[in-house]
Parts: structure tokens; C-alpha cells; sequence
């Protein structure tokens, strides 16, 4: 696995990375970590490989952008002095384009999304053992969706950072996709956004199996 011994580690994102965790600093007992697949991945880590004490921080924030990100940035990120950085941003970017249609000033557009991203990545790059990104994703099968259509793009983004930056790519969305193609969208979220635990579970496995981590 690539994640050394004494790393810490730390997720960053929106609600799906939040998911419920502890404020201010997502770290600690009592489910600080949020019910999530930032637990998940902490509860495989811990199980499978105690000798390595990698430390585990969630700063996921319910319903951020990039742009909130950006805001934080120093207090959330760089002050907190990760060994390994994990970014999962870009569905409220898109999401409120969909369901806030005519508050364009909330709106993230693909170019400030592409150089927020790549800005905050670059800021922390010194610091960091490793960077991993992961895609935005919409669980839904049909592509040609408009909402689909567009998070592929946020998407692609991400992969054209993730080779630029020389980071970790993470594709939730082809994770989500290999689901889908045996069992409906509803199965993992009513809202086809907020997954539940079978879903998180897949987005766990996905970071996993980017950071090679073996069980």
C-alpha cells in the first residue's frame, strides 16, 4: 500500500465526505469521522494494517463547492499539516445549476472549477507524501441525462488534474457504474447523490483500490 507508516491522512470534500462527522476537526471517538465511506476506509486501514497507525482526518463540509474549499483552504488543509490529501469536490457545482437554476451567482462553471481545483491542489502539493483526487458523481445510469452529462465533465476534469498533478485517481463514477449495470440507481439514493451504506461502501473500496491497499 502506498500510505506509509505514521501518515495522516485527510479527506476533504462536501456532504458525502462529511457525512456526519465531528466540527471542528473531524477526528477522534463516537463516530467523529461521520457514518461514511471516510470511516470506512479508516475501519479497513485500522483492521487490516494497526502496524502502520495512519491517522485519519475527515474536514468534509455538507453542501461546500470548490469555491467553499477554497475559503478554508489554510485552516482546514494546510494548518493541519496532512501527510496525504484526498479531494472529492465538484457535486454541488453541478447540482446547484440543476436545482437553483436561476441563482447563477452559486453556480460554479467548469472553468473556475478546473483552476480552483488545480490552484488548491497546487498549494498543498509541497507538503504532501501523496494527492489523491476523486470524481463528482451522480448515480445514474443513463449518460445522455443532462445532470449525468454534465458531471462527466466535472469529472474529466478531475482525471486531467489527477495527470497533471501526477495524483492518485480515484473514478467514483465508473465505480458507480459497474453497480449500476446489475441494480437501479435507487438502490444505492433516493436523490441519486447522498448514497447510502452499500454506496459508501463502494466509494470506500474505490479509494482503497487506488491507494493499494490489498485487506
Amino acid at each position: 500500500m502506498k500510505i506509509g507508516t505514521g501518515s495522516k491522512l485527510l479527506f476533504i470534500g462536501d456532504s458525502i465526505t462529511d457525512a456526519g462527522r465531528a466540527k471542528p476537526v473531524g477526528e477522534g471517538l463516537f463516530e467523529a469521522l461521520g457514518k461514511g465511506y471516510v470511516n470506512l476506509v479508516a475501519g479497513q486501514l485500522g483492521a487490516a494494517c494497526p502496524e502502520r497507525r495512519i491517522r485519519v482526518v475527515n474536514m468534509g463540509t455538507s453542501g461546500h463547492t470548490v469555491r467553499d474549499l477554497k475559503a478554508r483552504w489554510k485552516t482546514d488543509v494546510l494548518d493541519l499539516k496532512p501527510d496525504w490529501l484526498a479531494i472529492m469536490i465538484g457535486i454541488n457545482d453541478v447540482w446547484r445549476q440543476f436545482d437553483l437554476p436561476l441563482q447563477s451567482e452559486i453556480h460554479v462553471g467548469l472553468e473556475e472549477y478546473e483552476r480552483t481545483l488545480g490552484e488548491l491542489a497546487d498549494a498543498a502539493r509541497p507538503g504532501l507524501k501523496g494527492l489523491v483526487l476523486m470524481t463528482p458523481f451522480f448515480i445514474e445510469a443513463l449518460k445522455n441525462d443532462a445532470m449525468r452529462a454534465r458531471m462527466d465533465a466535472y469529472g474529466a476534469v478531475v482525471r486531467k488534474l489527477a495527470k497533471s498533478r501526477k495524483a492518485i485517481l480515484v473514478d467514483t463514477q465508473a465505480a458507480f457504474d459497474a453497480y449500476l449495470r446489475h441494480q437501479h440507481s435507487a438502490s444505492l439514493a433516493w436523490d441519486r447523490i447522498h448514497p447510502n451504506t452499500t454506496g459508501h461502501t463502494i466509494l470506500a473500496r474505490a479509494f482503497l483500490r487506488g491507494v493499494g491497499f490489498g485487506g
